[in-house]
């Protein structure tokens, strides 16, 4: 999502901005971000992540490409074998190279039994993106922790938020009867991945903990992901909506009324300015996002990272009054509504043009 915001905007700008992506399945075809010149290139799947593809295409037809038609600057959001290439590619015809922290690989390495590897990971990313001009990071504590492993330089960009698509005017009581429930009964909400990195064990824990409180919780989840098979089998009482975008998904926010998000390998987290922006109570680990946005008791929950016993306290204390939370979710509101897409694709348009 990121990445089609800035598109859009730099192309709604007159910039010329050409994408190159994998192809992730036989039927991807080009044509998204108001479409800009697409260019797929052929991948294979990863490992353990099925409907996941990463990129794969020689560093010579990338300079065959750019000798015949140059970039002013190249931005390169994958560490994986295609954002290699490019950078690559981008050496040799000295085309200035701008790298983004979008995914906090080497942390993924314990969720997935690859804990060994994440020393030789943490030395291939210090060494790819010190091969560029700059890093992007989205908040301070990636920033920090970069900059830890030798990351040089690194500059804070972080995201927006479409409050004109988030709303909480878009709440549908057809879809809360849909999900069995009425106005006086409370939704929780969870939007993202269904993969062990998001810890969805403690999303779920905190939902069994919360219910033992209140029988007439609903839990709504929204997303896919490696997880979604065996969730689904194991918590028939969760409702699994499975992906949604646009307006579906937006409607789908503003129809519940508490958003849980225990991730703790966020470089950000839009779903945590989506669901302020839907009017929602949040509650979330206070870093990335959360961190930068929400004011404990304000306009919305955090509670300290990693910190299970006391995320889950917090949950059970949101139970209650709806007319408890309505100042909340007021702010909650009106805090997103200053976090608005054009400002960043001007602070994104400024630093690509000090690369060139």
């Amino acid at each position: 999502m990121t990445l089609s915001r800035l598109v859009t905007g730099l192309l709604g700008k007159r910039h010329r901005v050409s994408l190159i992506r994998p192809r992730q399945d036989k039927y991807d075809r080009p044509g998204c971000c108001n479409s800009p010149e697409v260019k797929l290139v052929k991948s294979l799947g990863i490992p353990g992540y099925p409907g996941m593809h990463m990129g794969i295409i020689s560093k010579h037809r990338l300079i065959r490409d750019w000798k015949d038609d140059r970039p002013d600057v190249i931005y390169i959001a994958t560490e994986g074998p295609l954002g290699n290439r490019a950078l690559a590619a981008a050496e040799k015809l000295a085309i200035p190279v701008v790298s983004g922290f979008h995914t906090n690989f080497h942390t993924y390495t314990t969720h997935y039994r690859i804990g060994l590897l994440k020393s030789l990971i943490t030395r291939y990313l210090r060494k790819f993106h010190n091969r560029t001009a700059l890093t992007l990071v989205p908040n301070q504590h990636l920033a920090e922790e970069l900059q830890s492993i030798g990351i040089q330089p690194v500059r804070i960009f972080s995201r927006g938020v479409d409050c004109s698509l988030f709303n909480p005017q878009r709440r549908c009581e057809k879809i809360r009867h849909d999900w069995g429930v009425d106005d006086s009964q409370t939704i929780l909400l969870y939007v993202g991945r269904l993969a062990h990195e998001k810890n969805i064990s403690l999303a779920i824990q905190t939902y069994r903990e919360m219910l033992n409180r209140d029988s007439n919780l609903k839990f709504v989840m929204i997303g896919d992901g490696p997880l979604y098979g065996e969730l689904r089998q194991k918590n028939p009482d969760i409702i699994f909506c499975g992906i949604h975008r646009g307006k579906t998904l937006a409607r789908y926010y503003a129809s519940a009324d508490i958003f849980i998000f225990p991730s703790e390998t966020e470089t950000f987290g839009n779903v945590t300015l989506e669901a302020m922006a839907s009017g929602l109570v949040v509650l979330a680990y206070d870093y990335a996002a959360a961190n930068m946005h929400i004011q404990n008791g304000v306009n919305g929950y955090v509670s300290p990272l990693g910190d299970r016993h006391t995320y889950i306290r917090t949950g059970i204390n949101l139970l209650g009054p709806k007319t408890q939370h309505q100042s909340v979710r007021r702010r909650a509101r009106q805090s997103a509504e200053n976090i608005d897409w054009p400002q960043h694709v001007n602070s994104f348009e400024s630093i690509l043009a000090a690369a060139i």
